[in-house]
């Protein structure tokens, strides 16, 4: 795909025209991450690539109010592929992702793509380029309508006759074909949970990738007639589905996270961005797990992080070190294992950008890496070691966060705004809501 613009547009166009595309669906989403889209004629095509296409952005969740409501989805030429799982002979589907202005013409605030454009110009203008490679657990269920497993597999299990294998195949197929690298794929820990993961690109690139990946898991499980989800955690007793993400700063070609001298082959750099992140994880947490649910994952005992502390080889740790392998010095990453996948990527990317970016101006350093079980350590051994928790549920994270004038910068006062009051809403709901466990609970004895 070329990178100017011009050249892009003139490739999308004969590009359109040689495979006979007939609709063009524009893509973006709101600020919790769901994906929004509407489509176009070929006729229109060349049109809204020179002025954008105009829509109701009332409706989208954090955009704008009614009085102000109209928006431009103006199509970012680069992202343009065509849908394999609509493309049909005489009438091909392509997608498009959009940037979101006013009818100004100007960027919109609200845009979470724009407020991840923000900071990786931010990261630009300290010299570095910021790569990401997230790994996305998901769950197939029989449908919708409940949790039934389609397998009782574990970590790497084949299962033959195992359907999920196929289903895992076809969605690999697909993402290629769009043009998304794909490394490995496996079966999780947890029955009938699997992963794909991505090979890691700038992140940009993979935000617009993990919004694709999503929508692809789930085209391809309905047409196998199963259900796939990226809820955090839709089964009591077994692991939740976590986003695990894989992280680094280049310079130019350079790994800027490489340091052969030291003993874990980490720069300073890498290591106060690593400061930054726990530092500033209780405030992020919010973002990187948005949901009621997402506390249910974050619990000890299931592989998921708890606990603000790093490590090597400790997968029970917030931050954990892959292996450095010689000769793969541009390998060298950090891996942030409390996100979950049903987050906002452009949001979540942003912010460990930003808070590693933090740790690195102010030249923050690390705690000592603890290799031991953090989960086996008394409460009396954590405090002594100054081992402190993620937060412990949605409205505790998002108190946390309106107090961070760190995300404030980095999501930009409407964004900022609106989703504290989305995520306090949402608390509320759930709140009063009188759920199952307490009708069995007390309905009884009470």
């Amino acid at each position: 795909m070329p990178q100017n613009r011009d050249e892009a547009v003139e490739y999308v166009l004969k590009t359109a025209k040689e495979h006979d595309v007939r609709f063009v669906r524009l893509w973006f989403c709101d600020i919790l991450g769901f994906l929004k889209s509407f489509a176009l004629t070929n006729h229109e095509l060349e049109r809204a690539l020179d002025t954008g296409m105009g829509f109701d952005g009332s409706s989208i969740e954090g955009f704008v109010r009614i009085d102000e409501s109209d928006m431009i989805a103006m199509p970012d030429p680069s992202s343009f592929q065509l849908v394999p799982w609509r493309s049909r002979e005489h009438q091909s589907v392509a997608r498009m992702f959009c940037d979101i202005h006013r009818p100004g013409g100007e960027p919109f605030e609200g845009d979470p793509r724009l407020v991840l454009k923000k900071n990786l110009k931010r990261a630009a203008d300290l010299g570095y380029t910021y790569y990401v490679g997230p790994e996305l657990e998901y769950f197939y269920f029989k449908n919708s309508e409940g949790t039934e497993f389609l397998d009782h597999g574990g970590y790497f299990d084949l299962i033959p006759p195992d359907v999920a294998t196929d289903l895992r195949r076809d969605t690999i197929i697909m993402l290629e074909q769009m043009g998304i690298e794909v490394e490995i794929s496996h079966h999780e820990v947890a029955p009938s949970q699997h992963e794909i993961d991505l090979r890691y690109t700038d992140a940009l690139t993979m935000a617009d990738n993990v919004m694709t990946y999503r929508t692809v898991v789930k085209e391809v499980a309905q047409k196998y007639g199963v259900y796939a989800t990226f809820m955090p955690k839709p089964v009591f007793g077994v692991n939740g589905s976590g986003m695990h993400v894989h992280q680094s700063l280049f310079k130019g070609n350079r790994n800027a996270f490489f340091d052969k001298d030291d003993p874990l082959h980490l720069s300073s750099t890498a290591r106060q961005y690593l400061a930054g992140l726990l530092h500033h994880a209780p405030d992020i947490t919010s973002i990187t797990s948005q949901w009621v649910n997402s506390y249910k994952r974050l619990v000890p005992g299931y592989e998921a992080p708890v606990y603000l502390s790093w490590a090597k080889r400790n997968r029970s740790d917030l931050i954990r070190i892959p292996e450095y392998q010689p000769g793969k010095e541009n390998a060298t990453r950090i891996e942030y294992r409390s996100p979950d996948p049903a987050c906002n990527p452009y949001l979540v990317f942003s912010v460990m950008l930003a808070a590693g970016l933090d740790g690195i101006e102010k030249k923050m350093e690390p705690p000592a890496p603890v290799e031991e079980s953090v989960y086996d350590m008394s409460e009396e051994e954590r405090a002594r070691r100054g081992i402190n928790t993620l937060p412990g549920s949605l409205i505790e994270a998002v108190h946390l966060t309106e107090k961070s004038e760190m995300v404030r910068q980095c999501l930009g006062d409407h964004v900022f705004n609106a989703f504290i009051k989305n995520k306090k809403k949402e608390w509320d709901d759930y709140r009063v809501y009188v759920t199952d466990y307490e009708l069995k609970k007390y309905l009884a004895i009470l």
